[in-house]
Formats: C-alpha cells, structure tokens, sequence
C-alpha cells in the first residue's frame, strides 16, 4: 500500500482523485489543505475553523467574506463522503465538486455546491450552490433543476419529499457531534444527516452543474463562530 504522502502526490499529478477509499486527513495536522492558518487549525484531533471577534464590535465576528479550508490533492467526481462536525453558532458547510476563485482578504474563496449546516434551524442539510445558483433544495426536499430563462438563475421545481424538515432538525444535535453523509453520482446527489435523507437533487441545468472539482470546508462571515470537522472517509468512483 503507497504511503498517504505518495498517494497525495500521485493524485495531484493525476488532477482527478482516483478511484477507491482515500484519506483526505491525517487526524494530526493540516497537511494536504490549504487556508488561512490563523483561523484553521486541528484540535483535540478534529480540523477546527474560527471566526474571530471583531475587537471594535464584538457580536461581530473580523472575516469580511466567507472563507474556506481546501483540500488540495485532487478534484473528485463521483463519490461518497461521510464525516462528523459540530459548530457553535453561525453556519458552515462542506463544498463539493467545487472550484477556486480569486482569493479573498482572509484566505481561499470558493463557489459549488454546499453540504450545508448551521447552529440555526433552517439551513442544515439544504443543497446550497456557494457563488452560483443559491438554494437547490431546501432540507425535506426532492427536486429537479432546470436551465433558466436566462441561463443563469435555474428553475428549481420541487418532485417529492424525502422526510419531514422538522423532524429532521429535531434529530441534530446543537453543538455536538453530528453525522453527514454526501453521495453524488452523475447528476444526482443527497444528503444525509444522523441517517436522516435531507435533499435529493437531480440537476438537469447541464451548462451551470458541476460535475467535478475540489472538497473544501467553510467559516462563514457573520457572528463570532467555531465549526470542527473529523472522521472524515471519501471513497470516489470510477
């Protein structure tokens, strides 16, 4: 068996992560991610992120944008990704078939989809398109996307449900360790949280659906936060 340092090597010169189980953190340190060093760390063996007080406004917390962890050692298509969080206040997520764009005054931008979640009741299990199309499905939700009009904002239509949006807020656990499961597969993908379906999701917008790219993981601008992510496992597909 390679080396996870020879495995990350290949896979950066390959582009595309290859297919199989492969180990995106080492439970020790941030080694194959990249971000803003004062806000991402690793604690009590978990990758911890922080938006800081804003000394002048303490309510407020000092990034100016959102910004995220990347993982750096290839893009990845189909898969299936689990892993636990937990976040006290604010909102995060983990981006998914993602790409980088210009970097921002507090470290990485990036736009694709989202696995979100939140300290709140309202957003957590959504399919949320960072800098792209917004809200693909609200948690609860089956639906289908659609090219718009004007080629840009979809057609979001709503097919079905998967499970009952308070029910499901109901089986989340505030500031505490959390299950989320990401499955996508061709055009379609889902959520899962604590074993609960969130969204399914079957985009048909061809022109603006991603259908490869980075993993990265969020702070959000807003209020002073902490969001910890661990035990992560990514298996791709051919």
């Amino acid at each position: 068996m390679k080396s996870s340092l020879a495995i990350i090597a290949t896979l950066a010169l390959a582009g595309i992560v290859q297919a199989g189980e492969v180990k995106i953190f080492n439970g020790t340190d941030l080694t194959g991610w990249e971000g803003n060093k004062d806000l991402w760390s690793v604690k009590d063996g978990a990758i911890t992120g922080i938006t800081p007080p804003d000394p002048a406004n303490p309510s407020k917390g000092i990034i100016k944008h959102n910004t995220f962890l990347v993982w750096k050692a290839g893009k990845v298509a189909d898969f299936e990704l689990t892993f636990q969080y937990r976040v006290e206040k604010g909102n995060s997520g983990v981006q998914y078939r993602a790409k980088e764009l210009a970097p921002g005054e507090f470290g990485p931008i990036i736009s694709g989809y989202q696995a979100d979640f939140e300290a709140g009741k309202t957003y957590s299990g959504i399919l949320y398109e960072e800098r792209g199309r917004g809200i693909l499905a609200k948690r609860g939700e089956k639906t289908v996307i659609k090219a718009g009009a004007d080629g840009k904002k979809p057609t979001v239509e709503v097919t079905g449900s998967v499970g009952d949006s308070a029910a499901i807020q109901a089986a989340i656990k505030d500031e505490q360790w959390n299950d989320y499961r990401i499955v996508a597969k061709g055009n379609h993908v889902q959520h899962f949280i604590n074993g609960m379906q969130t969204i399914d999701v079957t985009d048909e917008d061809a022109a603006n659906a991603p259908k490869e790219g980075l993993i990265a993981l969020q702070i959000h601008q807003g209020p002073p936060m902490m969001v910890q992510f661990k035990d992560f496992k990514l298996v791709t597909a051919e």
